[in-house]
C-alpha cells in the first residue's frame, strides 16, 4: 500500500493460510482442575491448609519467590520458603518436610498455577492421600486466609525489609515466622496469638473464640423447683 499498490486484506490472509506463512500461536496446557466440593471448614489444626507464592527481590536486583504456608484453622506459618525457583517437585518436598513435624492435614487449598497442577504434586496427592483443592481462576476471595497473611507478609516485612542475599531473606523469613506465631495477637483468634490458640483448639473452636471475646454463651436454665412452686400455691388458696 506504501507503494501505491492494491491490496485486498481477505485475499492476502488467505494467501497467509494456504502458505502456512501465520505465526503459530501456542496453546494452553490443560490443567487439573481438583475437586468440586465444598471445602471443608477447618475446625481444628491440620483439617485445612492453604498455600500460595509471594515474589521479592535481593539489593542487587535478582528475583526469588516465598512459598507460604497457613493452617486456615490456628492461623500458623507452617512454612515460608524462599528460593530462585520453586518447582512443583520442590513444593512436594516442603509439604513432606513440614508434616514430619506437624502431622498431615485432611485438604490443601491453592490456585491453580503451574507448581501447584504439575505432575509431582498430582503424584503427591496420590501417594499421600491428601485432598487437594483449586480455587476457581481470578477468585482468590476463596482462598481469603492465605491472601490476608500475604498480604500482612508484603505491608509489614517484605516493603521493609532489604535483602542482601538469599541467605540473609530465608534467616529474616524465620525470625519474622517465629515472632508472628509467637508473639502476635490476632483479632481473628480473640487476641490470641496463633501458637496460643493451637494450645487450645479442640471441636467446639467457636465456644473458645466467644469466650476469649467476652461473649461466652449463657448457661442453661435450671430445671423449676416443683415444691417450691406447690407451696407458694397452698399459702395463696389457705
Amino acid at each position: 500500500r506504501r507503494e501505491g499498490h492494491l491490496v485486498n486484506h481477505k485475499r492476502l490472509f488467505r494467501l497467509y493460510r494456504e502458505e502456512k506463512l501465520t505465526v503459530r500461536k501456542r496453546g494452553g496446557r490443560k490443567r487439573a482442575m481438583g475437586t468440586r466440593a465444598p471445602m471443608l471448614i477447618p475446625f481444628a489444626a491440620n483439617d485445612r491448609w492453604s498455600l500460595d507464592f509471594v515474589s521479592d527481590q535481593l539489593t542487587d536486583g535478582r528475583r526469588f519467590r516465598i512459598l507460604t504456608v497457613v493452617d486456615d484453622c490456628t492461623r500458623e506459618c507452617l512454612g515460608l520458603v524462599a528460593d530462585t525457583s520453586l518447582s512443583g517437585l520442590r513444593v512436594a518436598r516442603e509439604l513432606d518436610r513440614i508434616i514430619e513435624g506437624r502431622g498431615k492435614p485432611k485438604m490443601i487449598v491453592s490456585d491453580n498455577g503451574t507448581e501447584f497442577t504439575s505432575n509431582a504434586v498430582l503424584q503427591w496427592t496420590d501417594r499421600t492421600k491428601v485432598e487437594w483443592h483449586y480455587i476457581a481462576p481470578g477468585k482468590p476471595i476463596q482462598n481469603a486466609f492465605i491472601e490476608s497473611f500475604n498480604g500482612r507478609l508484603r505491608d509489614e516485612f517484605l516493603n521493609e525489609t532489604l535483602f542482601s542475599s538469599l541467605t540473609h531473606a530465608r534467616s529474616a523469613l524465620s525470625n519474622w515466622r517465629s515472632d508472628y506465631n509467637d508473639h502476635r495477637p490476632h483479632s481473628g483468634l480473640g487476641w490470641m496469638t496463633p501458637a496460643e490458640f493451637a494450645q487450645t483448639i479442640n471441636p467446639r473452636r467457636d465456644a473458645v473464640l466467644r469466650s476469649r471475646n467476652g461473649s461466652a454463651p449463657q448457661p442453661a436454665a435450671t430445671a423449676p423447683n416443683t415444691a417450691t412452686q406447690n407451696r407458694w400455691s397452698e399459702l395463696k388458696t389457705g
